[in-house]
């Protein structure tokens, strides 16, 4: 594929993005992108005066804020049915290896987080979706994925929990929906295309907010001396977003050493096991009972 930039993103006008997350890091460079191209952007964010700031600094199409809180269900709802026309949802927040905390309804942070609160928002918003102009859902992994796996038999981590290993495995679980959702969109034959994207390692509030002791201390220094700007982590999710190039059942990461930092996107591949139907499907059916949200 071509050296692409962001200067090669098209103009947005009239084109709704929901972008989650959008109040710092990967998510607010995504919507700064898009807002600077025209787009009607809302940014899907937690604390409402964060996004409200964030938002302040955005310039060019149509921003505004809306609360959601993808720990809650209720939330998630809430949200889903105030939004009216959506072309392209970016599932984009996320948390990153916390003590061992539980959503409203009970579900391990970072998976109830990373997975199941996208898993449910995408199946809420698919409809809208599907009735927009070159539909997408791009769900935005981490090259950590290929650490991940999925134990059915403890999926609440009632038995054992890993800062780390959650985060991976919420991760991996990104990978197998996205793969997965394409898979059923296609089957469908749905106008609504499913894309995955991971930033390389990008310095976001991420590894600072998130996890405690030693990673914690490590996090500074290591986003100081080895991470990309968040500006240049966006770019493989900014490209599967608005390339029209971009191929459904993409993959998309930076295109530099190991994928760790790059100043295009490229396609990637996924870990073998994070492209196994049978798995995904086992994942679907799973977050389908916990979210109560049925889709294709």
């Amino acid at each position: 594929m071509t050296k692409w930039t962001i200067n090669d993103i098209p103009q947005q006008s009239g084109r709704t993005y929901v972008v989650t997350g959008a109040n710092s890091g990967l998510g607010l460079e995504t919507a700064r992108e898009l807002a600077a191209r025209g787009a009607h952007v809302i940014m899907a964010c937690r604390d409402l005066a964060k996004g409200q700031k964030a938002c302040a600094g955005l310039h060019g199409g149509q921003v505004e804020v809306r609360r959601l809180d993808l720990a809650d269900l209720g939330s998630i709802r809430e949200f889903a049915d105030g939004v009216e026309k959506v072309d392209v949802l970016v599932n984009n927040a996320g948390i990153m290896m916390p003590p061992l905390r539980r959503t409203k309804q009970g579900f391990e942070l970072q998976f109830g987080t990373n997975h199941l609160g996208h898993f449910a928002l995408t199946g809420l918003l698919l409809d809208r979706l599907a009735e927009g102009g070159a539909p997408r859902v791009v769900t935005v992994t981490s090259a950590l994925h290929r650490q991940g796996s999925i134990d059915f038999d403890d999926l609440g981590s009632e038995k054992s929990y890993s800062p780390s290993g959650n985060y991976a495995r919420s991760k991996f679980a990104n990978v197998l929906f996205g793969l997965e959702l394409d898979r059923r969109l296609r089957a469908a034959g749905s106008p609504v295309s499913s894309l995955l994207a991971h930033p390389g390692y990008a310095a976001t509030n991420l590894q600072s907010n998130g996890p405690t002791g030693l990673v914690s201390l490590l996090a500074k220094p290591a986003n100081l001396l080895l991470a990309q700007p968040a500006s240049r982590g966006a770019i493989p999710q900014l490209y599967a977003a608005t390339a029209p190039e971009a191929e459904p059942g993409g993959f998309y990461g930076p295109d530099g050493f190991q994928e760790f930092r790059g100043r295009h996107p490229k396609p990637v591949r996924p870990a073998r096991s994070a492209a196994d139907p049978e798995l995904a499907r086992r994942l679907w059916e799973a977050s389908e009972d916990l979210t109560a949200v049925r889709y294709l």
